[in-house]
């Protein structure tokens, strides 16, 4: 590489790197927003992130970096570039052309009104009052819609939905989801039928009591096993509580929350090794990739095909639990009715509640709702009734009020549109590594059963880790697994394991 093209390369990367550590400051931010701020700081907490993303906004879209992406790309040296540095300059790129399309005052409404919604979200879902939500949620619709419209000139996708789509699943579309989803479907819904016709497992062990306390203790167990640091002088992680479980940070502070409930002590069980899954993979990053574009996960489908290989894969397994239950301390747990248990299959209405099964069900509802809401077919005002439908008919549930209906999850409160398709996504990749780690080491479940997760760790760096956002989705699953996107593996592996446990 020519000293001029390095020189430039070098100014584009402090330029990036400028923008992940102020994005990182955004994320905590939010982070305390849900877990530690008081309520009255809300006001301020808008006007705060409001002007945090109007700086980002106008620091991603200066034209200094305009220019030296001219300068590197026309450089006859070019292609003297590293894979690497081709990639980040590529990502540097996308970024600036998406974001220079935006007006910095639609960034930062969109960023005020999400604070403002969320805050309003929480107390509709209190008082089960979803008209007070429904203003401030069609003010953030709005912007987004604006948003979306842009961004699909800039992204050049089909549809405006498809835009919002890119930002969580790169090269990823409404229509390719819609036609995997429906594949997933018929596969959950043959399972279904044979789960519902054979002898169901006593789930009592679940409704104990055990004291918030007690579930703390478990967590820290949980996280050490799975190697999350949160106690060390070294540590880079940390366990908070907060209404809907979620993890933030940047390499060196990654955090995870979770909730507790005294009659329902698995729910905190899963939520940690589920965001403990998201954490492992923002920590496993290549370190020599800090600060750079490429030192990002490849997308929200691998990411939660981490946290759903760790919750579901691995920790509902019989193997994982075997060394564990002797070690919780207060809770009456036999191993073999807890198993059965906690892989209970029964259609519920709460999607961070629900079982393997139909969790992607839940998923689809909402694929099916944002493709409509941002293709102009529904209104904010038709969500409830419109949702009620679709539950009672996929999950033969009856929704009883709009807070374990329509206002149960944070995503659409934060303005996060698009995400939602990248849960089952992240359920077919994970079928897919397990599929894979199955054939390069047949004993690995074996392994567990001894608390030896060593290989699990070992493959996931090797193969997802380690790659960071060097390759768009699709690349990196072929890569990893041998295959594009694929339901089959992991509806293969949801009838081999539900055939044990319910003995059809």
């Amino acid at each position: 590489m020519s000293t001029e093209l390095r020189s430039s390369y070098k100014k584009l990367l402090a330029k990036n790197k400028d923008l992940i550590v102020l994005g990182s400051a955004q994320a905590i931010l939010h982070w305390d927003m849900e877990t530690m701020m008081p309520p009255r700081g809300v006001g301020l907490r808008s006007e705060q992130l409001a002007l945090l993303s109007s700086i980002h906004h106008e620091m991603s879209t200066a034209p200094a970096i305009g220019k030296l992406l001219r300068e590197i790309l026309k450089h006859p040296a070019y292609d003297t570039l590293s894979e690497v540095e081709k990639r980040n300059v590529q990502l540097i790129k996308k970024n600036y052309d998406e974001q220079t399309r935006l007006p910095t005052k639609l960034v930062a409404e969109i960023a005020k009104q999400q604070a403002i919604t969320v805050n309003i979200w929480k107390k509709a879902k209190a008082t089960q009052n979803f008209n007070l939500f429904k203003p401030e949620l069609e003010k953030l619709v709005d912007l987004n819609k604006q948003a979306a419209a842009i961004l699909m000139e800039a992204k050049q996708t089909e549809t405006p939905y498809d835009a919002l789509i890119d930002i969580y699943e790169p090269k990823m579309d409404a229509e390719s989801i819609a036609k995997i989803f429906s594949d997933l479907q018929k596969g959950l819904e043959k399972l279904l039928q044979k789960i519902e016709t054979s002898i169901q497992p006593n789930t009592r062990i679940l409704s104990q009591k055990v004291p918030v306390e007690k579930q703390r203790d478990i967590a820290k167990l949980l996280v050490k096993i799975l190697n999350y640091d949160i106690s060390s002088p070294n540590a880079g992680g940390r366990i908070d509580e907060t209404e809907h479980p979620f993890s933030t940070g940047y390499y060196d502070d990654v955090r995870i929350t979770t909730h507790y409930h005294t009659d329902k002590w698995t729910s905190s069980i899963f939520s940690v090794l589920h965001e403990t899954g998201h954490a492992l993979y923002e920590q496993g990053l290549p370190q020599e990739w800090k600060y750079q574009p490429v030192g990002a996960p490849c997308s929200l489908g691998f990411h939660e095909s981490q946290s759903r290989l760790y919750e579901n894969i691995i920790g509902r397994s019989k193997e994982f639990w075997i060394n564990i239950i002797p070690k919780i301390k207060g809770v009456k747990a036999e191993l073999d009715e807890f198993i059965r248990a906690i892989n209970v299959v029964a259609p519920s209405k709460i999607r961070i509640e629900a079982d393997e099964v139909t969790y992607n069900l839940h998923v689809i509802i909402r694929f099916q709702i944002e493709k409509d809401l941002f293709g102009d077919k529904l209104t904010i005002a038709e969500l409830p009734e419109v949702w009620n439908q679709k539950y009672k008919q996929a999950l033969g549930v009856n929704i009883e009020n709009d807070s374990e209906g329509v206002m149960q999850d944070t995503h659409w409160a934060s303005g996060l549109y698009g995400y939602f398709p990248t849960y089952a996504l992240g359920n077919i990749y994970s079928g897919q590594i397990i599929n894979k780690i199955q054939q390069e080491n047949p004993t690995w479940s074996a392994e567990v059963a001894i608390g030896n997760l060593e290989h699990i760790r070992t493959w996931l760096t090797s193969n997802i880790y380690n790659h960071g956002n060097l390759y768009d989705p699709a690349d990196l699953l072929k890569k990893a697994t041998d295959e594009k996107p694929n339901v089959e593996p992991y509806l293969r592996y949801l009838e081999e394991k539900y055939q044990k446990l319910y003995a059809f």
